[in-house]
């Protein structure tokens, strides 16, 4: 039983190109499904998400973490009576315009940006990919998701002024975007700041001292755990102290987000888009020790100067590749040569390398400007 606020597959402001209905897929379920085949879906499994596969192939990737954003995101929208097809699919989809090497990447390419007079934002790259990167149909380019999937995918995680993105009026910036949108952002600040504690220890960057001094949340649940299960090994303690610090950030979404709606008066997804602010949250106690785990991870595991050389590397690789292919356009593959008649140059170039695995961008590097190891 959805709630009054969610939002309706039947209600669905519909895709950019009319398609007949489904006989049985709703209209969300037929975006997870298109997202699941595409090829930038299929590529996450290669990009990395804190750790390459230097340490181990055990941990996350981009796509591990899309799959487990997508089942706490799913289990909390349940709760709350949301359209769990529209939530499964943002997630899923959420990740989608990320370059490689994860946050160092990300940073590398807006910088190369801006010296262009441009910017580089993974949900707007995600957008351009699901509206025109993706071949798949006949009838259209891209894969022609609804204006919720494509709502949802620029808005989860933050709000674009009108004034700045003309482009984007379609998408009812001056209002807020459905709970299910808003859900996911949270969904996945859940699920990196439990799994990089997990493959930071795995690494041998964080140790469980560390942890247990740093993240006063997991630290109470681990001396709970140690009194119960005093002859387990340290990292099944560390296993489920971990898992009840998920629950807690998950039942507190859930609970407080309740209460938010409540006190709101919100009786439909019209309250919600006319929200002055967005009703998922955390309380404001589960959000200070929220912060502190996440002040903590970025304190001594994402700015840990082990990665740091991983970090330099991958800003070389891509800002010498940007470079090569602007002074060189004609050594982009066919497809980008014909869109560098049509959008600007750098746009093209950093559209061709946002797509590429941590894999494929090495394979490049070797064979536009020789071997990496000897630059």
């Amino acid at each position: 039983m959805l709630a009054e606020y969610a939002v309706r597959a039947e209600d669905s402001r519909g895709r950019r190109y009319p398609e007949p209905k489904h006989p049985y897929r709703n209209d969300f379920e037929r975006d997870r499904d298109r997202v699941v085949h595409a090829r930038a879906f299929r590529r996450l499994k290669d990009k990395t998400q804190v750790f390459t596969r230097r340490y181990s192939d055990h941990f996350r990737n981009r796509l591990t973490h899309t799959i487990e954003v997508a089942q706490i995101a799913r289990t909390i929208a349940g709760q709350l009576g949301l359209n769990i097809d529209l939530v499964e699919a943002l997630a899923l989809v959420h990740d989608i315009g990320h370059p490689p090497f994860g946050h160092a990447g990300e940073k590398a390419l807006d910088a190369l940006m801006h010296e262009h007079g441009y910017f580089f934002d993974h949900n707007l790259h995600a957008l351009r990919i699901v509206e025109d990167f993706e071949l798949r149909y006949a009838a259209f380019r891209g894969l022609n998701l609804t204006f919720e999937i494509r709502e949802g995918i620029i808005k989860h995680s933050r709000d674009y002024l009108a004034a700045s993105f003309p482009e984007l009026r379609e998408y009812y910036l001056d209002q807020r975007p459905p709970l299910e949108a808003q859900l996911i952002d949270l969904a996945d600040e859940i699920a990196y700041n439990t799994a990089d504690l997990d493959d930071g220890l795995e690494a041998h960057l964080l140790s469980l001292d560390e942890i247990r001094w740093g993240v006063s949340l997991f630290s109470g649940y681990y001396q709970e755990v140690e009194a119960k299960f005093p002859d387990a090994i340290e990292k099944l303690k560390f296993n489920e102290a971990l898992k009840r610090m998920l629950n807690r950030l998950a039942d507190d979404l859930i609970e407080n987000t309740r209460q938010n709606l409540q006190q709101a008066g919100i009786r439909s997804l019209q309250d919600v888009r006319s929200h002055p602010k967005r009703l998922v949250a955390f309380s404001q106690a589960v959000e200070s020790e929220r912060r502190e785990a996440k002040n903590f991870l970025y304190a001594s595991l994402y700015f840990s100067p082990a990665l740091e050389p991983e970090k330099q590397d991958a800003e070389r690789v891509i800002t010498e590749l940007f470079g090569y292919w602007m002074k060189k356009p004609e050594a982009l593959p066919n497809p980008y040569q014909e869109k560098a008649r049509q959008e600007p140059l750098p746009r093209v170039v950093c559209d061709y390398i946002a797509g590429m695995t941590d894999n494929f961008i090495y394979e490049q590097y070797d064979k536009c400007l020789g071997s990496r190891t000897a630059c």
